[in-house]
């Protein structure tokens, strides 16, 4: 039997837009502060889940929502279980977007918002090509199961809690990624470093008030701002032209105010995934290196110095001592996302680690107090800890689909490893695959987020003719 797979995703695309933009207009930003007990991650991505359950039992799926944290849509009857897996909850938004992040816009072929690359779009494809199968009443002995989560981006709330009271698959995928797959992920945690109070006896010509940047770990910041308190009020035009040339022979943009004997810094960088930390620009890192020749206070200087002196352009751990590269699985990459100093309170860095295998995350960590002992700084692990999950190039899951990308594309596959973690990585035999291909910008966690409507419709008819494939 000759499947069409290009055609019949054409004649669904209208309601495949429809179904999408409906999904992309809920803010569905992880929200604990405003959770309660029956919406704990927050109403925005309950409403999510709630969304795409609604499109499942319309379309005459099985479905189950558990507890507004995660839920499934299921199709057909079989011992073995194929998993999908994907997330409707989307990372925090800036200042710099261009349009609405969550109306979706559509201009020059592509789909502008939130969620619309990560994860929302490539999981509405991967819906409607379960749809297609549907539809056609195609012969599967499989049952297929498509797993949704709500706090992907963050702690896996949802997700750990679906393993905890429902069957889970052995194999299967996440449209999380990229093409032609990724059979490979880094182990993936974060430390946070606590600076411990120095004498500020000694006299100083600014004393460092507050450094604010970051709006997740997984994200490089894209924003940063430092208050400093002055105490020598003739150095104040010399370093507002200092900074202003410092602006323009950096990759950043900047301001420079001054009020009632405080001077204020911003300076814009570039947000970016931290598993590519190298494609953005990071703004804390950019205004400590700054800072960083000027005379603070104890605490202050501190602070900026081994921002400046350990992070700052290091995108691989080096100067931690947190680096180790793998054949098949990379290099390590680091990127400092999280930074919260405050004169009186707390003073804090939250570095985002993403390694091989070959260094385990202890090892770090004793690696990373090492270096900085004579900064008095202490360090913890925090959140959610992953570890680097790998399939084999010759498992029958991986050479299937890659086989079904190389017929639709005419291009070689091939495997490959990343420093993102998808749910690919919690089913034993799981890998992510798509939606982004080849040569393609990757503006997953980013501004003005986009998806070509092209790829769009090309990874659904991949996705459906895999998953039919697998399910047979």
């Amino acid at each position: 039997m000759t499947i069409d797979w290009q055609k019949e995703v054409e004649a669904r695309k209208d309601d495949l837009l429809k179904d999408l933009g409906d999904l992309i207009r809920i803010n569905s930003i992880r929200d604990v502060e405003h959770g309660t007990k029956e919406e704990p991650l927050g109403p925005g991505p309950a409403a999510a889940l709630r969304k795409v359950l609604e499109f499942g039992e319309r379309d005459g799926f099985v479905t189950k929502n558990i507890e507004n944290v995660a839920g499934h849509i299921e199709y057909g009857e079989g011992d073995d279980m194929l998993g999908l897996l994907g997330h409707v909850d989307v990372v925090p938004v800036d200042d710099n977007w261009d349009t609405d992040p969550f109306e979706p816009v559509i201009k020059d072929g592509k789909l502008y918002a939130r969620g619309s690359a990560d994860d929302k779009g490539p999981s509405i494809a991967a819906y409607y090509a379960m749809r297609i199968i549907k539809d056609l009443e195609l012969p599967i002995s499989k049952k297929i199961r498509f797993i949704f989560g709500t706090d992907e981006e963050s702690e896996w709330v949802g997700i750990h809690r679906y393993m905890e009271v429902e069957e889970m698959p052995k194999f299967g995928f996440s449209p999380d990624a990229q093409f032609p797959i990724i059979n490979g992920e880094k182990g993936i945690l974060s430390y946070e470093l606590t600076f411990a109070n120095k004498d500020n006896a000694e006299a100083s010509d600014l004393e460092l008030v507050s450094f604010k940047s970051g709006l997740r770990t997984n994200m490089v910041p894209g924003d940063a701002t430092a208050v400093l308190k002055v105490n020598d009020e003739g150095k104040v035009a010399d370093m507002k032209a200092a900074f202003e040339a410092f602006i323009k022979k950096s990759d950043v943009k900047g301001e420079f105010a001054e009020n009632n004997g405080e001077i204020t810094l911003t300076v814009i960088g570039k947000a970016a995934h931290a598993q590519e930390p190298k494609f953005g620009v990071n703004s804390a890192t950019f205004l400590a290196a700054f800072l960083a020749d000027y005379n603070l206070d104890g605490n202050g200087a501190n602070y900026i110095k081994t921002t400046a002196e350990y992070l700052h352009l290091d995108y691989s751990g080096k100067k931690l001592n947190a680096y180790t590269k793998h054949d098949v699985m990379g290099e390590t990459t680091s990127s400092a996302n999280l930074f919260d100093y405050s004169a009186a309170g707390d003073k804090k860095i939250t570095i985002n680690v993403r390694h091989p295998e070959g260094i385990t995350k202890d090892e770090i960590l004793a690696n990373m107090e090492e270096v900085l002992k004579e900064a008095g700084v202490s360090i913890a692990i925090i959140g959610d800890v992953k570890t680097p999950h790998y399939v084999p190039a010759t498992d029958p899951l991986v050479k299937t689909l890659l086989d079904v990308y190389e017929e639709h594309t005419g291009l070689e596959g091939h495997e490959e490893s990343i420093g993102g973690g998808t749910y690919g990585r919690i089913l034993e035999r799981g890998v992510a695959y798509g939606a982004m291909f080849p040569g393609e910008e990757n503006v997953m966690h980013q501004p003005n987020e986009f998806m070509p409507l092209d790829s769009l419709f090309k990874a659904t008819a991949i996705y459906a003719d895999a998953i039919y494939r697998l399910a047979k």
